[in-house]
């Protein structure tokens, strides 16, 4: 039985999340109330039985390692397989690679030692539900050499301006891959291949002095690969920046959209906490909103996401607003359009108001 290891490939996903990124890497960002971006990808590889994945580091790694722990949680814990985490660490003097091509060299062996046959990678921008049984078993039956999971948007929206557009005829065979902003076919950043056709690719990359293993390896070799396209239709959104992290927590607090991301009948998998119920006192009003544990409200709370261990005081009011994990806010405060990174403090009466285009950012461990 044909069988892939996974791949979430971070190095080309820079600091695009401002203040919420000057501590971590973006995969680790907190999202949704309760999960991390990278979250969604490594549930996706879980549940579709990849049971050996590796994730490509470059730096600020130390909060997504604390995350992932052993990757039990996402039922990674294995003797044989499981969950690597490989920061870089050239030793290699004669090396010429560069970019993300570093990563495949030095880290050879894990492709090698590995049982699969073919290599699924990701990144973690594309949040979406999905096993990825479907997308292997296209790639299987039409002898491509590369499969690319796609989707079309109604609209296209500004996180969109930055991915690949793909053209395709009707049988999905790929013939262009372009920055056109009139094509709405997107490429998730999701594709699988043949290992022993990444490793070729790799050295091939390295030899001719590229850096970006997708645009050297696979996209300038468009002409002589055969690469398809897989179609995903269900719920999925791009994070790329802060307008699109925003307004993408945001559109979870219509039920419609929370459902069709949560409720198909895979489990999102996360680092699982163990909060009491968070205590909603008689002065608290609350709607609209994603609420996670250990909390305490004592005021008022509209259309916002809190994470765990948050603290509202009486008189405070919080509207269209991104809390995350102990964060105290005290009584009078007055927040709308606000991410909070963790820890921060807000004082009494404080006012702090953001626009929805651009919502005011706090950094982790400030007091105001």
């Amino acid at each position: 039985m044909e069988t892939m290891m996974g791949l979430i490939n971070l190095e080309h996903e820079h600091d695009f999340l401002n203040e919420l990124t000057y501590f971590r890497c973006g995969a680790a960002v907190p999202f949704a109330g309760r999960y991390r971006l990278i979250d969604f990808t490594l549930s996706n590889m879980s549940n579709s039985n990849i049971n050996e994945i590796a994730i490509f580091t470059r730096s600020k790694y130390r909060s997504l390692m604390d995350h992932l722990g052993s990757g039990a949680d996402w039922n990674l814990d294995k003797r044989h397989g499981g969950l690597f985490t490989l920061p870089p660490d050239w030793n290699d003097p004669n090396d010429i690679s560069k970019g993300d091509l570093s990563h495949f060299h030095h880290n050879r062996d894990y492709f090698k030692r590995g049982q699969s046959d073919y290599v699924l990678i990701s990144g973690s921008q594309f949040i979406c539900n999905a096993a990825y049984d479907e997308l292997f078993k296209q790639h299987l039956e039409r002898g491509a050499d590369v499969t690319l999971l796609t989707t079309i948007y109604d609209q296209l929206l500004p996180e969109h301006n930055a991915c690949i557009k793909v053209g395709a005829d009707e049988n999905g065979v790929v013939h262009s891959l372009t920055n056109d902003p009139k094509n709405s076919r997107v490429f998730s950043g999701v594709y699988v291949l043949r290992k022993s056709l990444l490793l070729d690719l790799v050295d091939e990359c390295i030899a001719n002095y590229k850096s970006h293993f997708f645009l050297d390896g696979i996209k300038s070799n468009l002409d002589r690969l055969n690469i398809h396209s897989y179609h995903f239709n269900g719920y999925s959104a791009i994070v790329n920046s802060i307008d699109s992290y925003y307004r993408q927590n945001m559109a979870l607090l219509d039920t419609t959209a929370y459902r069709l991301l949560f409720s198909n009948g895979q489990r999102v998998l996360t680092k699982v906490g163990n909060q009491a119920p968070t205590k909603y006192t008689g002065t608290a009003n609350v709607s609209g909103s994603l609420v996670a544990t250990g909390g305490v409200i004592e005021g008022t709370v509209e259309n916002s996401i809190l994470f765990s261990d948050v603290q509202v005081g009486k008189g405070a009011y919080v509207k269209n607003c991104i809390i995350m994990k102990h964060c105290i806010i005290e009584p009078g405060a007055y927040l709308e359009n606000v991410i909070m990174d963790k820890d921060v403090k807000i004082t009494m009466d404080q006012v702090l108001i953001g626009a929805k285009e651009m919502p005011y950012i706090i950094a982790k461990r400030k007091i105001v």
